[in-house]
């Protein structure tokens, strides 16, 4: 997080402006303004909030609507008087519920979506109690039972391929990657390595 004591309020009046930006997606979410109370409302609390020109007071985003927009971190421009906050939005972001106060779609890509579930395993890893997980289950299995499975997911889904059932097919390829993934994880690697093998393969 940041320190309150070197930002600039100077130049607007006591306020910063504040990005509110998608820790997952990057997605640009809304612009509000912050005094130095707001901002450490906002890393007290975990929720960002501002402060509301039009009512002149405190405003954590969501507090009427429930729709929060949780703190992940706070940093400053290189001038310091513009402040980036890294949030994750619990609902949608603008008045007329829309995703953005721009209007545009918060959803994650592809390979945002698999780096999140990446990030899900690694925490199901971290777990001591594998009765309510079935990831942490295999983790605790260990890393043979793991490649058995992958193994065995890959089999079914060659023999999927054989035949013209989409759903099944797709389905047995989502087994396949979902373990793969955690395979990747109990080998102590991620998928963004993977990737940075098949780019120097294209060059």
């Amino acid at each position: 997080m940041i320190d309150t004591n070197i930002i600039d309020f100077t130049k607007g009046d006591g306020l910063v402006p504040v990005i509110a930006q998608d820790a997952d997606t990057g997605k640009v979410l809304m612009l509000g303004y912050a005094n130095k109370e707001s901002i450490e409302k906002s890393i007290e609390l975990g929720k960002l909030t501002f402060f509301s020109r039009s009512k002149q007071r405190l405003w954590t985003k969501g507090e009427e609507s429930g729709h929060y927009l949780v703190l992940i971190d706070m940093t400053l421009d290189c001038d310091h008087d513009t402040i980036l906050a890294k949030v994750r939005p619990e609902g949608p972001v603008c008045h007329t519920g829309a995703d953005t106060c721009w209007g545009e779609s918060n959803e994650l890509n592809t390979m945002q979506f698999l780096l999140k579930l990446e990030h899900i395993i690694t925490e199901r890893k971290r777990q001591f109690n594998v009765s309510n997980s079935y990831v942490a289950g295999l983790f605790a299995s260990g890393i043979n039972k793991i490649a058995q499975k992958v193994g065995e997911e890959a089999v079914e889904l060659i023999i999927e391929a054989k035949d013209n059932n989409e759903s099944l097919f797709l389905g047995e390829a989502a087994d396949l990657l979902f373990h793969y993934l955690i395979l990747l994880q109990a080998k102590g690697y991620t998928l963004e390595q993977v990737v940075e093998v098949l780019k120097h393969r294209n060059k």
